[in-house]
């Protein structure tokens, strides 16, 4: 017996590096890239920092109780049982001059702004993990694909974990996307998966980059990066847009000094675009709590906030629709005007909607 288990945890193993050879994993930055995340300032010891200490973990918590709490202690509406309602729109038929905002569940959303197709970490595929049976999206009325999407001017990738950059979701739709913004070394993975180096643009934290006329603004976010057991070889990012309109892409984030910082040097922002959703107090430097949502909304200066990062994949404990609810109560008792649609919901930037909780009666 005990032969046997040898056996299988050797197969096991070596079925696991054979896996991690597979091109779904990305790249790895050298030459030229890796000069310039050396020269980056928070690049030490062959990884990028935060700007504030930030552990995994907080103080007094071990490794193995966040991992107890996250196996053991789910809501029962975790996922929901219902199906979450969708707003079938043609993305395709969009005038070209109208400047708007699509929101696709999760951190995927597609913008249009001054006469350019942006898409923002699309994710299309059923798993937010890269074992597939894991992790699973939600039910929804309508499944937006990559077939979906119009030709794209600018797809913007915040950071390499696989609920943001999914390489089955980028292969299928790299044919249609003439130029990437994100952050410095992400492009390793882009052009192991046949993306042209001279389409992407890589940014470093305060570097700023016109495209298309659009001005667009890497900022810090208290995040980290990775796509295996190695972490932050590539940088985390938010972005500011600047064009008509003036937008921050808050990609993956805990709590920091930085958006304070962002707003005085940035704002006022006409939308900011939030990560809400898949926390928990166990990894609270990381991820935002729903309050902190809107309290970022007011250091920013923002006119407009948009929850995202919820509503499609169960990466925490809470229940399905706990971030909306809380962001929700948080946002009136703090008047804090926030916008939440319909996943495919059309929100035109010179007519925002009267928000409708969605949500309510949804098991």
């Amino acid at each position: 017996m005990i032969q046997v288990l040898f056996v299988l945890l050797g197969l096991l193993i070596i079925g696991t590096i054979i896996y991690l050879q597979h091109d779904r994993f990305g790249g790895t930055p050298s030459n030229d890239r890796l000069e310039r995340m050396k020269n980056a300032a928070t690049y030490r010891n062959g990884a990028f920092q935060n700007l504030e200490e930030t552990p995994m973990v907080p103080e007094g918590v071990s490794t193995l109780e966040m991992l107890q709490g996250f196996f053991f202690n789910k809501d029962k509406r975790n996922v929901p049982k219902d199906t979450i309602p969708v707003m079938q729109t043609n993305l395709k038929n969009l005038p070209i001059d109208s400047n708007l905002y699509i929101w696709f569940g999760h951190s995927s959303y597609f913008l249009q702004m001054d006469g350019n197709r942006i898409l923002v970490d699309p994710v299309f595929s059923k798993y937010a993990t890269p074992v597939r049976i894991s992790v699973r999206a939600f039910d929804y009325q309508y499944e937006y694909t990559a077939e979906d999407m119009p030709n794209i001017d600018i797809l913007v990738i915040t950071h390499d974990h696989w609920d943001h950059l999914d390489y089955n979701t980028f292969k299928k739709l790299q044919h249609k996307v003439k130029h990437i913004v994100t952050g410095l070394g992400v492009g390793s993975h882009l052009e192991k998966w046949g993306f042209p180096a001279a389409n992407i643009t890589e940014l470093y934290w305060g570097e700023s980059a016109d495209v298309n006329e659009l001005k667009f603004t890497s900022t810090p976010a208290r995040h980290f990066s990775g796509r295996a057991f190695t972490r932050n070889t590539t940088l985390w990012s938010s972005f500011v847009l600047k064009g008509t309109k003036n937008i921050f892409l808050g990609g993956d984030s805990g709590y920091g000094k930085h958006f304070r910082d962002i707003g005085a040097e940035y704002g006022p922002f006409d939308f900011a675009i939030l990560e809400n959703g898949q926390y928990n107090e166990m990894w609270k430097y990381i991820h935002m709590m729903p309050e902190e949502v809107v309290l970022v909304a007011k250091e920013l200066q923002a006119r407009y906030t948009i929850p995202v990062h919820s509503g499609k994949f169960p990466l925490a404990n809470h229940a399905w629709d706990e971030p909306l609810i809380r962001v929700s109560k948080a946002a009136k008792e703090n008047n804090v005007p926030i916008i939440t649609p319909k996943v495919g919901q059309v929100v035109n930037f010179g007519d925002i909607p009267i928000n409708e909780e969605w949500w309510k009666g949804i098991r």
